[in-house]
């Protein structure tokens, strides 16, 4: 049995934060450690989250509010930014979907664990990943981690193609291919592929499947799909390929 995750020199502990205690050893951080936003307006969940991620290798900023953190990323390229839903005045999730005009920083909410709609939202409003309370430390590590390295393309191997099932899409040509013949795709069809390819086995949510058409809503998305459906599913009524991920979006299975 684990013990709860507290301030070294408090004692104190928080439900929401279980799994491990926390010792931070003080070492010195590299100067390309990734720098974190926290936004959590519960002041001991803040000193706890920073205190650990400090001592884990991260630069570490926090904010008690919406405008607070405004105001800190006015200032400060973030690298990732830890928001928690239920925020008084301007929530979380509202403040996803107002930064999300303007910026791309990669956005992992906090959530309680009965909040389900309030994930949802979330996702829809363009955050990157959810964790519910109380969480493991040390899974929040692992969340950190697998979204910085989704968004750093240049630190993996370029992918040329994806390859599931007896299909093929040629990223630069924006090409899918059934054994060796060419399935033809109209410009859309292309797009939405693209993005399928540049996550291959992950959810993606509908709202980054609009494109850059600030008319097309989640329904016209559900319709491309179907007819995405037809020309590379033998049943599309039970996609093996193009998998709806309930209540989120779709994601391309490559397995």
């Amino acid at each position: 049995m684990h013990e709860e995750l507290e301030l070294k020199e408090q004692g104190t502990q928080d439900p929401a934060i279980r799994g491990t205690h926390l010792v931070s050893e003080e070492h010195p951080l590299s100067d390309d450690a990734p720098h974190l936003l926290i936004v959590d307006d519960d002041t001991r969940i803040r000193n706890l989250l920073s205190q650990y991620l400090t001592g884990s290798g991260f630069r570490v900023t926090v904010a008690a509010n919406a405008d607070d953190a405004r105001r800190k990323l006015a200032g400060i390229d973030f690298d990732l930014l830890i928001l928690d839903v239920m925020m008084p005045g301007e929530t979380g999730v509202a403040l996803t979907q107002s930064l999300r005009k303007e910026k791309t920083v990669p956005i992992l909410m906090l959530t309680a664990l009965s909040e389900t709609d309030s994930r949802i939202a979330g996702l829809e409003a363009g955050a990157d990943d959810y964790l519910p309370k109380p969480f493991d430390p040390r899974e929040l590590i692992l969340r950190i981690n697998n979204i910085l390295r989704r968004g750093a393309p240049a630190a993996q191997a370029k992918i040329e193609q994806i390859v599931f099932g007896p299909y093929t899409f040629i990223i630069a040509k924006r090409e899918l291919k059934r054994s060796g013949e060419i399935i033809r795709l109209t410009d859309r069809e292309q797009d939405i592929m693209a993005i399928f390819a540049a996550r291959a086995g992950e959810t993606v949510p509908r709202h980054e499947l609009t494109g850059q058409e600030g008319d097309v809503g989640e329904r016209t998305i559900d319709v491309q799909i179907n007819r995405l459906r037809r020309k590379i599913e033998n049943d599309p009524a039970n996609p093996v390929w193009l998998q709806t991920v309930r209540g989120v979006g779709y994601k391309l299975s490559v397995e």
